[in-house]
């Protein structure tokens, strides 16, 4: 028999909507304190961040050290418990901070591989700690009370992949809960009864929005609590609370933002959390183009936790507009890492050349180096033809120019000349699910003599 629905916390936030849409008064803290403005946060996690290397890179034994020292240098503010401890044995924290009326959960890195908002988690702690005495934190602290699980996939984030050490994905066993990872985060939810939830993730590298495609930087979703995706004053709050997180990464983000599918997955948390009486708004990081993607990821998301808590806490989100998050366009998978554009394709299979699109995708894995996790992308060739529908972080125009697989280790710059017939299967090819390692080259076929112009390559 499906667990039935908690009427309790859905009536708290039809009361909550009530309350601070006509008696604005019935918020703790000064209503005259602005809202915090997105630039200036920005600005603050620019200098103010914790120092730790990109997501992918940090360790449960990082984070573990971090929440040791923002719980020391808190001085009372910050306090912690282990709620457990993982299938491997390693420790979940959970944080508490806040002595406000409306309870908040907040948990990251439910799959090992999607590690964004763990970083961002600990540099809201130490926002909090470092400006508890200005009016706007001391309004969020005094009306709210936060509850953080940053790393729930310890073993995951440890191997860098989704599931955890069992196999399982701990976001699919909210029903049989058959995860110790998963056991803890539904005992914290009973014990706790929180307003409302966020669930944190990363989406896929290839996740884009709107026409021509964008990559989606950061999706959003009020969870629905059933197959209906009946509308509660759960599923209201939600709504207005993703709204305000569009307005505030609108200047960094327009036309990046997306609406993650609200479909009912009967076996997922959030789901079910919602179900349970907790309302839950889903943030899904997506790709973001450039050399230093985390960095830009992590300060969004940092931007849209203060700007969403804030909003809570002062009552303002009672005037947010849900129609903001519900007229978002709703994510597609249109979107490659890169896209060669125009050129010639001389494939290296024996198949006579032909003007091509190439488009590349690919995955962020963690590897071990000299003793050292590092950071890698593994991609493949993902599709060929005209690719003019699709978007790209990265676009190459090939126009009058050749393309072929990479045969060697030569440099741009290098003349080279390509392979004559059919190449053996073991050999470079440009071809479905082939490495994407290319040369792009100026010259032509009667010479048969190339000028490398540039080496295209994930790996």
């Amino acid at each position: 028999m499906p667990s039935p629905i908690d009427p309790r916390p859905a009536l708290r936030a039809g009361m909550l909507l009530v309350c601070l849409c006509v008696m604005p008064g019935c918020v703790v803290a000064s209503q005259d304190v602005p809202p915090p403005a997105p630039e200036a946060l920005a600005r603050t996690w620019e200098a103010e961040r914790v120092p730790l290397p990109p997501p992918p890179l940090v360790t449960h034994a990082l984070v573990q050290t971090h929440v040791a020292r923002l719980v020391r240098e808190s001085d009372g503010l910050i306090t912690s418990e282990v709620l457990g401890t993982s299938v491997e044995g390693r420790p979940i924290h959970h944080l508490t901070m806040g002595r406000g009326s409306k309870v908040v959960l907040l948990w990251s890195q439910m799959h090992g591989d999607e590690p964004t908002a763990t970083s961002a988690l600990l540099d809201l702690c130490q926002w909090l700690i470092t400006h508890r005495k200005e009016p706007l934190v001391a309004r969020l602290l005094g009306n709210l009370t936060l509850h953080v699980v940053p790393m729930l996939n310890p073993d995951g984030a440890e191997r860098f992949q989704r599931r955890n050490a069992q196999g399982i994905d701990i976001n699919r066993d909210a029903l049989h809960l058959q995860t110790r990872e998963g056991q803890l985060l539904k005992a914290l939810r009973d014990r706790i009864e929180p307003l409302i939830g966020f669930n944190l993730h990363n989406q896929n590298w290839r996740t884009s929005v709107g026409t021509p495609p964008q990559p989606a930087v950061v999706s959003l979703l009020a969870v629905a609590y059933d197959e209906a995706r009946s509308e509660d004053a759960r599923r209201q709050l939600t709504k207005r609370t993703c709204a305000v997180i569009v307005e505030a990464l609108r200047p960094f983000a327009s036309g990046r933002l997306g609406r993650y599918d609200d479909a009912f997955e009967v076996r997922a948390f959030g789901d079910n959390i919602t179900k349970w009486g907790t309302g839950v708004v889903l943030i899904e990081t997506g790709p973001w183009p450039g050399p230093e993607p985390d960095r830009a990821l992590v300060r969004f998301n940092f931007i849209a936790l203060v700007t969403a808590l804030d909003a809570l806490a002062s009552g303002r989100v009672a005037q947010a507009d849900p129609a903001v998050y519900e007229q978002l366009p709703e994510n597609q998978s249109d979107l490659f890492h890169t896209i060669v554009r125009g050129g010639t394709v001389i494939p290296g299979t024996g198949v006579a050349p032909f003007r091509s699109d190439v488009g590349l995708a690919g995955t962020r894995v963690v590897r071990q180096e000299a003793g050292r996790r590092v950071l890698r992308w593994q991609g493949s060739i993902q599709d060929l033809g005209d690719l003019r529908v699709f978007g790209a972080l990265e676009t190459i125009d090939a126009t009058g120019l050749f393309v072929s697989p990479a045969y060697t280790a030569a440099s741009v710059g290098d003349q080279v000349t390509l392979p004559a017939g059919s190449a053996a299967a073991s050999a470079p090819r440009i071809a479905l699910g082939a490495a994407a390692r290319l040369w792009i080259l100026r010259g032509g076929p009667v010479t048969g003599r190339y000028r490398l112009e540039r080496i295209v390559e994930m790996r």
